[in-house]
């Protein structure tokens, strides 16, 4: 996730550079031949550039608003996976007090184990050595986790019915955050839609020089660079906020959210926390 400072500048460039690349080229020759070549007697009238820009930002701004949301989604997810852990740990320490340091941990893994997975990374070494104690094979380790859970709940008999349904609702809201972070990571942001804001961007850069007076040759060539690059970077914003779980800077903070968790439960149940890396000079969370 980004932080509000320290943000990479270069991040973002690195994104479009070459789309920045095209449009100066174009601009630099469009701009020239406007003037001194078989281009000037060429006039397209300017309410037809301002008509596709138009069609653009209705288009851009519908798809910021639809990628944002799919990103501000899978944030408030977290947000309530965290308030689950707590809850759940909570709930089990003064029912179950007996089991509260197994749920505790195998809770922990559970937060790191589904955010690895929904990025797609490798197990890290603290989730492979748990986990190898099952001696068995998932597919889906993190729901064969909360498995575990409702199997150490329905081990309990002793437990109070109205106590054990609690438990099991908490553990309810787990599998339903785990079930909308692999919603939003399955389904795929229409191509067709980027693809099609992207050709009309270069159709508006294509036909905007020839709306333009012929007056001041430099002030064209800054505006046919400047108006498609606004474009293509609010795009490309929109498209970087519509998977937030694919490892990169814009990313849901996942690990810095799991080691949150695993901070608090360990202190619920009375054992020390690890000590955490802090990465002050870095300009986003993961």
């Amino acid at each position: 996730m980004l932080l509000n400072k320290q943000i990479s500048i270069s991040y973002f460039l690195n994104l479009i550079k070459w789309d920045i690349v095209a449009i100066a080229i174009y601009a630099i020759i469009a701009g020239f031949l406007d003037h001194y070549g078989v281009l000037r007697r060429i006039t397209i009238p300017l309410a037809i550039s301002s008509l596709v820009a138009t069609i653009v930002s209705l288009l851009l701004a519908f798809r910021t608003s639809q990628s944002y949301e799919r990103w501000w989604e899978a944030r408030l997810i977290w947000g309530a996976i965290v308030n689950d852990s707590r809850t759940l740990i909570r709930q089990v320490k003064t029912f179950l007090p007996e089991e509260a340091t197994a749920f505790a941990h195998r809770q922990i893994i559970w937060c790191y184990a589904l955010s690895e997975s929904l990025r797609g990374l490798p197990f890290s070494e603290k989730i492979k050595v748990y986990i190898s104690a099952y001696h068995t094979d998932s597919r889906n380790w993190p729901n064969f986790l909360l498995n575990e859970h409702a199997k150490a709940l329905a081990a309990a008999h002793d437990l109070n019915p109205n106590r054990q349904v609690q438990i099991d609702a908490t553990l309810a809201r787990l599998c339903d955050a785990m079930g909308k972070c692999e919603r939003i990571k399955k389904t795929v942001f229409p191509k067709s839609y980027s693809l099609l804001i992207h050709f009309l961007i270069y159709v508006l850069m294509t036909i905007l020089p020839f709306g333009l007076e012929d007056r001041t040759q430099w002030m064209e060539i800054v505006i046919v660079f400047v108006v498609p690059v606004l474009f293509i970077a609010i795009e490309r914003t929109a498209i970087i906020m519509q998977d937030p779980f694919e490892n990169k800077p814009t990313d849901t903070p996942m690990t810095a959210i799991s080691q949150t968790i695993e901070v608090n439960l360990l202190e619920m149940i009375g054992e020390p926390a690890p000590e955490q890396a802090v990465g002050e000079d870095t300009y986003y969370l993961m």
